[in-house]
């Protein structure tokens, strides 16, 4: 561990069902101390027991959970047993039908966490909304004896603040201060220090600021034209799920040498050491959450699964300056029952936790007639920008001239995001550029850049060009 089951044994390479780990340790227990049994996923369901003891459940399988095991910790040896269940839930995150492999398993790190009696539990420390030199934030303690003193720091800059907390163990942060902002030219990040006592929190944190401006995003008061691609959480050399940061740097190594500042990690939260690689090598994130195709917004359980998955994804990665984007939906349908009032009530709870990033969801409900995109969905009302799965080529025909396609948007004053960017480079028959290809995959490449360029000439305001799941064709087509 960490590791999915399928890619450890052939005879589990396709299995979807239930698997039991079991680990025997032995940890001495100190007197004023708390132990935390921390789990980075399990996927999808996960069942955990101590020595014997049910500790609880957990629902989704990337992101981060924890149980206390102070008072069942003992001397003598410890077992921690695990049932990890990665079948399909109709009414899980996501549901039944999702395009990307179902690795099971403890597929993320498991650790025993020691802590004071009174300790950090959490803590949110970045540019304020709107403001290039005020640190806003807060720090969470968790114990009993309230108020206590803290002391923040930033060494760098010689700041140092003692804050104080109220009786339950909140203290807010503000202050001025001159920072080198963190960009993709500058990935600058500050080592900051929060100290409760003996407790030592160490941290390293970039600032930036990430708005919208009319049809354009700003990084840092600077208008930004952002290149992606889609990743998924799979190492391609070895065949199973990303676990470390090796993993990360190959797959964000790739990306980068294509001339991308920006990933979309597609789609669930990935691994902690993929996001803090990215940050450290200057490449904005999109991080979203499985809220894919075709879920059951009807089911009464499915809003709180999605906000529960939401604020895990949010709350392990809220410091982290490379994410600039929460995505909250994928290809999700307008006549779905109960869609509407479910994403827009996710949205508002997620700019309640977070108003320093931008919110999205993306649809692949446009129209198509007469050569002519309509994008519509309502749901962009509630998104910052408009994200657009784009399919011309791969799932419907041209029906005309790319060039000469004419994009229509009823959201005219939002910026225009170009996702899943595919297409058989292929038209088909009756144009000039509908010849057959028949020359090899460099020939292809021209051919797609070229039909997608002109189709995309004619999208006005368009911000981010994300290439997605491209078709490389090695026969001749017609």
């Amino acid at each position: 561990m960490p590791g999915d089951f399928n890619s450890q044994r052939e005879e589990l390479s396709l299995y979807e069902g239930v698997v039991w780990y079991k680990k025997d340790l032995r940890l001495p227990k100190n007197k004023g101390k708390r132990y935390f049994l921390y789990f980075g996923a399990v996927n999808y369901l996960a069942d955990v027991f101590f020595n014997g003891v049910k500790l609880g459940s957990h629902e989704g399988g990337f992101t981060p959970f924890q149980f206390e095991v102070t008072d069942l910790l003992t001397d003598s040896i410890n077992t921690i047993m695990v049932k990890a269940d990665n079948r399909r839930v109709r009414n899980g995150l996501p549901g039944l039908g999702f395009d990307w492999f179902n690795y099971g398993g403890i597929t993320r790190d498991v650790a025993i966490i020691t802590t004071g009696q009174t300790f950090i539990k959490d803590y949110f420390i970045q540019l304020k909304k709107g403001s290039a030199n005020t640190i806003s934030g807060w720090v969470q303690l968790d114990g009993k004896a309230f108020p206590v003193h803290l002391r923040f720091s930033i060494p760098e800059i010689k700041f140092s603040q003692q804050l104080k907390t109220d009786d339950k163990g909140y203290a807010k942060i503000n202050f001025k201060a001159d920072l080198q902002r963190w960009s993709p030219q500058n990935p600058k990040r500050y080592l900051v220090l929060i100290e409760n006592g003996n407790e030592k929190l160490v941290d390293t944190i970039g600032f930036r600021t990430i708005e919208v401006k009319g049809t354009n995003v700003w990084l840092n008061g600077e208008k930004i034209f952002l290149k992606a691609v889609n990743i998924h959480e799979e190492n391609p050399l070895k065949k199973r799920r990303c676990t470390n940061a090796d993993d990360a740097g190959l797959l964000l190594s790739a990306a980068k040498s294509l001339g991308c500042n920006m990933v979309r990690l597609v789609h669930y939260p990935h691994n902690e050491a993929m996001v803090r690689t990215a940050e450290r090598m200057g490449i904005m994130v999109w991080s979203e959450i499985p809220v894919y195709q075709h879920i059951d917004f009807s089911d009464s359980t499915v809003p709180h699964k999605i906000t529960a998955m939401q604020q895990e994804m949010i709350a392990r990665d809220k410091n982290r300056c490379a994410v600039i984007i929460w995505a909250l939906s994928n290809e999700t349908y307008p006549g779905t029952p109960n869609r509407d009032a479910t994403l827009i009530n996710i949205t508002n709870a997620c700019r309640n936790s977070d108003d320093t990033r931008l919110i999205v969801h993306v649809a692949n409900t446009q129209g198509y007639a007469n050569n002519v995109i309509t994008v519509w969905d309502s749901i962009y009302n509630y998104s910052d920008l408009v994200a657009v799965n784009e399919y011309l080529g791969w799932y419907l025909p041209w029906q005309g001239n790319p060039a000469k396609t004419k994009w229509e948007t009823k959201f005219p004053d939002k910026p225009l995001f170009i996702q899943n960017l595919v297409a058989n480079p292929c038209l088909g028959t009756g144009h000039p550029a509908q010849a057959p290809c028949r020359s090899g995959p460099r020939s292809i490449r021209k051919r797609f850049t070229k039909i997608k360029s002109g189709c995309l000439s004619r999208c006005p305001g368009y911000v981010v060009l994300l290439p997605g799941y491209c078709l490389i064709i090695s026969r001749p087509c017609v």
